[in-house]
């Protein structure tokens, strides 16, 4: 394979602009840096390839239209494939871990607020304004 058609065809340290089209034949472009799953991280531009839409569109073509279904959008067609333009950060798994414990914190608190809401017992309820502490 040509260096050429490389530079073509989406893979892992690709830098890749897409159309999003919807169900109204709507396009809307979208660009990002296909990178390796553990490395992936939206927010930074970077799509991680066991991504949905990552595998959509692997080993596909500049010009390829494929099926992709995500809410409104249900194809893609790959536009430019260029070489990675911004390095994958290093602490990418170590951001994740601090989101999805963030995450379940805030699930944690939720939960308990509903049970302090909802709560009445013989010698009284919970207060929801005691959870105060956990903002801590």
């Amino acid at each position: 394979m040509s260096e050429n058609e490389l530079l073509r065809q989406v893979g892992i340290g690709t830098h890749v602009e897409v159309e999003l089209i919807d169900d109204h034949d709507q396009g809307e472009l979208m660009a990002f840096d296909l990178v390796k799953a553990d490395l992936g991280d939206f927010d930074r531009g970077l799509v991680g390839a066991n991504a949905p839409l990552a595998k959509a569109i692997r080993g596909k073509f500049v010009g390829n239209v494929v099926p992709y279904r995500m809410g409104d959008i249900c194809r893609v067609r790959i536009v430019s494939v260029a070489p990675l333009q911004t390095s994958a950060p290093t602490d990418a798994a170590e951001r994740r871990e601090a989101v999805l414990k963030k995450a379940l914190d805030d699930a944690e608190r939720t939960n308990a607020e509903m049970f302090a809401s909802s709560f009445t017992g013989k010698w009284g309820g919970y207060s929801v304004d005691d959870s105060a502490e956990w903002d801590e």
